[in-house]
């Protein structure tokens, strides 16, 4: 193979890597969610996407955020993806910060996309980047470390053992407890996509301030039960967090077909 050829691949790998190191719930559960978010759309929803995106699911779009992380130009975004909050805080106090947040951050960034989409006047290169990011985030608001502390990075620095492998808490949320149940997205999207109607509409009518404080009160009691530095996580951790995992990931693609029929269903 050319020199010139080799270099091309190894610049190509370096970037996906670079993304991987940083992705919310990973490839894998932003597929799940964005599958989810599929099988719920109204049929209005689904054709005004469809001229969206083409043939791009909702699954595939889910990961363009954190692809185009390799992509300089768009590092303008790297905020989007989460929020940070003090640890400790009540429901009333957590909402007042959220009341008064000016931040760049997935909460004011979401209101505002989910704004900008409803304009119908709005460019067809617009709608396309600001749908997959809005798929992107609300899929990012309910990985519980992406609504968490600002000091350890969202868990990033809190160095944890998976099985035999060094990780850290943030990582083990984002990709490792997915991806040890070893089911593709469409697999995993068919075990969860069985909530019942009144479920379903329960969670899509609460507001985004709520899906936010569901994660913020998920991620201290992750950060609690985490004793010291390099602890080994491993079937036990599995055990204790794969309802609480499932759930999430489960209000993240209803709430996303929410979100998505209220933009294009009517």
């Amino acid at each position: 193979m050319a020199a010139k050829g080799l270099t091309k691949i190894l610049l190509v790998c370096l970037c996906l890597s670079l993304s991987f190191q940083s992705m919310a719930w990973g490839l894998l559960g932003h597929r799940i969610v964005g599958e989810i978010a599929e099988r719920n759309l109204t049929p209005r929803a689904r054709k005004q996407i469809r001229q969206i995106l083409g043939t791009e699911s909702i699954a595939i779009a889910s990961n363009w955020a954190d692809f185009i992380k390799s992509d300089p130009s768009y590092d303008y975004l790297n905020s989007w993806h989460y929020i940070n909050f003090s640890e400790g805080l009540s429901q009333e106090n957590f909402q007042t910060y959220l009341q008064q947040d000016t931040v760049t951050d997935a909460y004011t960034k979401l209101n505002f996309l989910i704004k900008e989409l409803k304009k119908k006047d709005l460019p067809q290169d617009k709608k396309q980047q600001y749908l997959r990011l809005v798929i992107h985030m609300v899929g990012d608001m309910h990985q519980p470390m992406h609504a968490s502390r600002a000091e350890d990075l969202g868990g990033n620095r809190i160095s944890v053992m998976w099985f035999n492998e060094r990780s850290n808490l943030h990582r083990v949320w984002d990709e490792q407890l997915i991806e040890h149940q070893q089911l593709s997205y469409t697999e995993y999207a068919d075990a969860l996509n069985h909530v019942a109607i009144s479920q379903n509409k329960a969670w899509q009518k609460q507001p985004v301030s709520q899906w936010l404080f569901e994660s913020y009160q998920i991620s201290e009691k992750l950060y609690n039960e985490i004793d010291e530095s390099g602890e080994k996580l491993s079937y036990r951790y599995n055990f204790d967090h794969l309802e609480t995992l499932n759930e999430q990931l489960q209000k993240g693609g209803v709430r996303l077909a929410g979100v998505l029929n209220e933009i294009f269903g009517s």
